[in-house]
C-alpha cells in the first residue's frame, strides 16, 4: 500500500471515528433539561422530575422514536426511594404498544395497553365473570381507558426510574405513500431505546443492568422479543441506520401480558384449541357518521372452506409442538396424531391450578362444566369442553389472513407493499395472490429464535400472564414461551389468571412485588 492510500485510509478511518463520537455525543443525557411534576398513589404524593429524549440521532419520526423518563426527586438530593437509591433503581420500560400500531411514549395519563377489568363484548367460561384490559389483540386496540392508577405511577411510588419508550407501527406511511413502520420496527426502536438508557448508565440515576420490560398484548410480545434477543447481531444493521447508541441491548426482566407472539406458528396454535369449534364472535369495526369508532360483535358459523382450513392447520401444530423437545421436568411434552397428548395435559394442567386457585378463594365454579371438581378440588379439566366454552374469537385462518385481511399482515407489510403473508401456508392458500414476507424478517419478530443462542443476551427473569378466558391467541402460546425459557434454565413466573380476558397490568401490586423480588437478585 502506498504511503498516499495508506494516508487516504487513515484519513477515511478518522472520520469515521470523528462521526460516531459526534453522533454519540448527541445522545448524552442531560440532567438539566426536565420538568418537575408530583403524582399521588394511594393518598400519597410523589415529585418527580421528567425528561422526554430522542433515543437515536438519525430518527424516521420523532413523534414515535422518543422516550418519557421518569426520576424520583429523591435521587437527585441524595436520598433513596422506596427500597432503592440512584444507583441502584431498577429501570421500569413499558411499551406502550398495542395491536403492532404506532405508539407514542408512555406518560403520567397514558401507559401502556393493559387498563384493569372492561367487557370483552364476547363469551367466556362459565364459572366467572370474564375481565379485559385495554386491547382486543393484534389486529386492533379496542380503546378502552388506562385504570385510575397507572402502571407508570406505581413504578414511580416505589422508587423505580420509569423509561416509556414510544416506537413505530404497521400503519405509519409518507406523504408520499411509503410505509415506515413495519416489522421489525417497533422491536428496533425498543432496542434502541435501551441502548440509549445503557449508554447513559453513568450519567443518570437509576442501574441499566436492571431494566425491566412491561408490555401487553402486542406489547406483551414486543417485551417478550426484547427480553429474549438481547444484543443479537441481527438486529444491528439496523440499529446502526438509526444511529442508535453503541451500547447493548439486552435488559434484566421482562414481564409479558397475553403476548401476541410466534406469529408463524399461532394460526395453527390455534387451530389445535379450536379445531371443532365451529361457531364464532368476533368484534367488527366501522366508523359512524362522524367518524367515531364503533365496535360491534359479529356472531357467526364457519363456512366448509374455513373448517377445512382449520382441520389442515390443527396438524401442523403438532408437528410444530414436536419439534420443540418440550419437557415439564424429565417428562417429554409432546403430542400424537389427533392433536392429544402430555402437552395437551400440560396447558390443562396450569388450567386446573388456576381454577383450584379461584375455588379457594371462593369462586363459584359450578358452572364451568369442563371441571371436575371432587371434595373441593379441581382434579381434572376437558380442554375440548373448555375450548367449546369459551368460544372461538378468530377465523381461520386468525393470524395470516388468506385474503390479507389481518393486522399481523399489515405488519409484514413493506416500504411499498401495505400487506404480505407470513407463513408458507398463507402464501399457497392465498385468495389475493399475495406475496411472502422476507424470512429473515420473519424470523426477527419471534422470540422462540432467540432464547439462549450464542451471541444473545437472554432475560434471566420473566413475568408471563394470559388469562384462562383470553381468546386472542391459543393458551400453547404462552405456554410454549414459558417452557422454552424454563428448560434453558431462566428464572420464570408463569400463570393463566382464572376468567381474565385480554389485557394487563390488572394485578400492579403483585407485578412490583415480583419486580421488587428479582431486582435484588444477582
Amino acid at each position: 500500500m502506498s504511503k498516499l492510500m495508506f494516508a487516504a485510509l487513515g484519513s477515511a478511518l478518522l472520520l469515521s471515528s470523528c462521526t460516531m463520537m459526534q453522533s454519540s455525543s448527541a445522545l448524552k443525557f442531560d440532567d438539566t433539561k426536565y420538568t418537575a411534576g408530583s403524582v399521588t398513589v394511594d393518598g400519597k404524593t410523589y415529585k418527580y422530575r421528567a425528561y422526554t429524549v430522542v433515543y437515536v440521532t438519525n430518527p424516521v419520526d420523532t413523534k414515535y422514536q422518543s422516550m418519557n423518563i421518569y426520576v424520583p426527586e429523591e435521587y437527585f438530593d441524595g436520598q433513596g426511594s422506596g427500597k432503592y437509591t440512584a444507583q441502584t433503581a431498577p429501570i421500569f420500560l413499558p411499551n406502550q404498544v398495542g395491536g403492532y400500531l404506532p405508539a407514542e411514549p408512555g406518560n403520567m395519563t397514558r401507559s401502556g395497553m393493559g387498563g384493569g377489568p372492561a367487557p370483552t363484548g364476547g363469551t367466556a367460561p362459565t364459572g366467572g365473570t370474564a375481565t379485559t384490559g385495554a386491547t382486543t389483540g393484534a389486529t386492533v386496540p379496542s380503546g378502552t381507558a388506562p385504570a385510575s392508577t397507572s402502571a407508570i405511577q406505581v413504578a414511580l411510588s416505589r422508587g423505580y426510574v420509569v423509561a416509556a419508550p414510544g416506537a413505530r407501527g404497521r400503519t405509519l406511511k409518507t406523504e408520499k405513500g411509503e410505509y415506515y413502520g413495519k416489522a421489525p420496527a417497533a422491536i428496533v426502536d425498543l432496542k434502541a431505546a435501551v441502548a440509549y438508557l445503557h449508554f447513559n448508565d453513568a450519567r443518570m440515576p437509576g442501574n441499566a443492568g436492571k431494566i425491566i420490560s412491561n408490555g401487553t398484548s402486542a406489547g406483551g410480545a414486543l417485551s417478550a422479543l426484547l427480553g429474549a434477543s438481547g444484543d443479537n447481531p441481527d438486529y444491528l444493521p439496523y440499529l446502526k441506520a438509526l444511529g442508535a447508541a453503541p451500547a447493548s441491548t439486552s435488559v434484566y426482566a421482562v414481564s409479558s401480558y397475553c403476548p401476541i407472539t410466534n406469529l408463524d406458528h399461532a394460526d395453527a396454535a390455534y387451530e389445535w384449541q379450536f379445531n371443532g369449534v365451529n361457531n364464532f364472535q368476533t368484534m367488527q369495526f366501522s366508523r359512524d357518521a362522524s367518524g367515531q369508532m364503533v365496535r360491534s360483535m359479529v356472531n357467526g358459523t364457519l363456512p366448509s372452506d374455513q373448517i377445512a382450513v382449520s382441520n389442515t392447520l390443527k396438524p401442523q401444530f403438532t408437528t410444530y409442538l414436536n419439534s420443540l423437545n418440550l419437557k415439564n421436568s424429565d417428562q417429554p411434552l409432546t403430542l400424537d396424531a389427533s392433536g392429544n397428548g402430555s402437552f395437551k395435559a400440560f396447558v390443562a394442567s396450569w388450567m386446573a391450578q388456576s381454577a383450584q386457585k379461584a375455588l379457594d378463594s371462593g369462586t363459584d365454579l359450578s358452572k364451568a362444566t369442563y371441571l371436575t371438581i371432587q371434595n373441593g378440588k379441581v382434579t381434572a379439566v376437558d380442554f375440548d369442553a373448555y375450548a367449546l366454552a369459551v368460544g372461538r374469537q378468530k377465523t381461520p385462518t386468525a393470524f395470516d389472513g388468506l385474503s390479507l385481511n389481518t393486522g399481523e399482515n399489515q405488519l409484514f407489510g413493506t416500504s411499498t407493499a401495505d400487506n404480505q403473508h407470513f407463513t408458507v401456508f398463507g402464501k399457497a392458500n392465498s385468495k389475493v395472490s399475495g406475496t411472502l414476507a422476507d424470512p429473515q424478517t420473519v424470523k426477527l419478530m419471534n422470540p422462540l429464535n432467540y432464547i439462549a443462542t450464542s451471541g444473545t443476551t437472554t432475560a434471566q427473569h420473566w413475568r408471563i400472564r394470559h388469562g384462562t378466558a383470553d381468546k386472542d391467541t391459543s393458551l400453547a402460546i404462552p405456554t410454549i414461551l414459558a417452557t422454552k425459557l424454563q428448560n434453558s434454565g431462566y428464572d420464570v413466573d408463569f400463570w393463566m389468571p382464572w376468567n381474565q380476558g385480554h389485557g394487563g397490568d390488572y394485578d400492579l401490586s403483585s407485578l412490583f412485588d415480583w419486580a421488587d423480588s428479582v431486582s435484588t437478585k444477582s
